[in-house]
């Protein structure tokens, strides 16, 4: 067995060894971790947000001037805008998913019972934003046009009728999913109101909400001098039509400015930044850190080699073929790089923790550190072979050479 030769040489250089264990359990750590964390960023980036999100753009409206009637403004600007060739619908809203700006609020299912609220993103819309968003009424009806009201700002009231998604749905009443229409919700002022209807899916708009997929759409335009306009184009129009609006509306009316004009491709991208940056940042230290353990563990491999010289030209002239002095040294690797991994699953383990604890991420899931441990040693044998290959090769007529 070489198991014998290859422990007491490793036990000759243990600084080394080592260091270059401790460099791998190190490297497992930030690697395991930092690929489930980027793995975690990209299925939060690659959540459906319910919406037309390809054929859809908004634009904001404020109105300034004296003259400036925005009830009248608001459903000039919407006649105008449903009739125009390569939109589908257009309508008012006080917030876009994804934006990272809006407003919510707390429901109850029984008036005065505030330990059972539940927060849900606000949406104000009139009777076309289902069509707009192209959301999936999958229960009760929509909104009548009759029902879409004007609301001071100053006047603290709410709708008779709502909609929900399925998950506010189903966190107000569970096990009943789309039962839940015709009944009745309270709001934290005791204020009663009808679940008309009911989609499958619409985001809040914070990316990073513990609610995001619980929003309720009122029927009402809070007048304030200040609207948003929510507009879809049939595919391929989108961009052709973001100008041609915005200066069709600059044009209609004097007394307003016009700004935040964006598609909401570009609203997701500029609410993901952060992570995508993270992935970025994490994928580059991945890359450094495996690059910076493969050479340790070449240094290592070529110092030992450099070290047993003529040992392994004595081994060589004693009969051991190329392919058995290749084996000896991989197999020393296998046990340095093990050593490595198995302490670094540990530390692995412990570091999750730490982040579960601290910054409230999730948990590891259990693959991730069998996979790291197999990668890491995987990368340290393809990382030895080169020196290796040039061990085999040495020639039985070292073992007679002088130091």
């Amino acid at each position: 067995m070489e198991l014998g030769p290859i422990l007491r040489a490793l036990t000759r250089n243990r600084l080394g060894v080592i260091l270059i264990a401790l460099q791998i359990a190190f490297t497992m750590t930030v690697v395991v971790n930092a690929l489930f964390i980027i793995n975690d960023r990209g299925e939060r980036m690659g959540r459906p947000s319910g919406i037309d999100e390809a054929n859809l753009f908004y634009l904001r409206s404020i109105g300034f001037g004296n003259n400036y009637n925005e009830a009248v403004s608001v459903a000039e600007d919407l006649a105008m805008l449903r009739q125009l060739p390569g939109i589908v619908d257009a309508t008012f809203i006080n917030s876009i998913p994804l934006s990272d700006s809006g407003s919510s609020g707390g429901f109850m299912t029984e008036p005065g019972k505030p330990e059972t609220l539940v927060a849900a993103a606000l949406y104000r819309v009139d009777a076309h934003a289902v069509q707009t968003m192209n959301l999936d009424l999958v229960a009760g009806e929509n909104f009548s046009q009759g029902e879409i009201r004007e609301r001071p700002s100053n006047e603290n009231t709410f709708p008779d009728n709502v909609i929900i998604t399925a998950a506010l749905a189903e966190k107000l009443f569970p096990g009943e999913g789309l039962q839940a229409v015709g009944r009745t919700i309270f709001t934290m002022s005791d204020k009663a109101t009808r679940i008309s209807g009911i989609v499958r899916q619409l985001q809040a708009p914070w990316v990073g909400s513990d609610f995001i997929e619980q929003s309720i759409l009122l029927p009402e335009n809070t007048i304030d001098g200040n609207v948003m306009y929510l507009i879809r184009a049939e595919p391929g129009q989108r961009d052709r039509l973001m100008a041609e609006i915005e200066e069709r509306l600059a044009a209609s009316n004097p007394d307003r400015i016009l700004r935040d004009l964006r598609s909401l491709e570009q609203t997701r991208e500029r609410s993901y930044r952060i992570d995508s940056a993270m992935s970025q940042i994490l994928y580059a230290v991945i890359g450094t850190l495996i690059f910076i353990t493969a050479m340790g563990i070449v240094g290592l491999a070529v110092f030992s080699i450099n070290r047993r010289r003529r040992q392994i030209g004595t081994r060589r002239a004693l009969g051991a073929s190329q392919g058995e002095i290749l084996r000896y040294f991989l197999l020393e690797n296998v046990m340095i790089t093990g050593t490595g991994v198995l302490v670094g699953a540990v530390l692995t383990i412990g570091f999750n923790i730490f982040l579960v604890q601290t910054f409230n991420m999730p948990r590891l899931d259990w693959y991730y550190t069998p996979l790291g441990m197999l990668v890491l040693v995987l990368v340290g044998q393809l990382a030895v072979i080169g020196p290796s290959r040039s061990a085999a090769r040495i020639p039985p007529a070292v073992a007679t050479r002088s130091v």
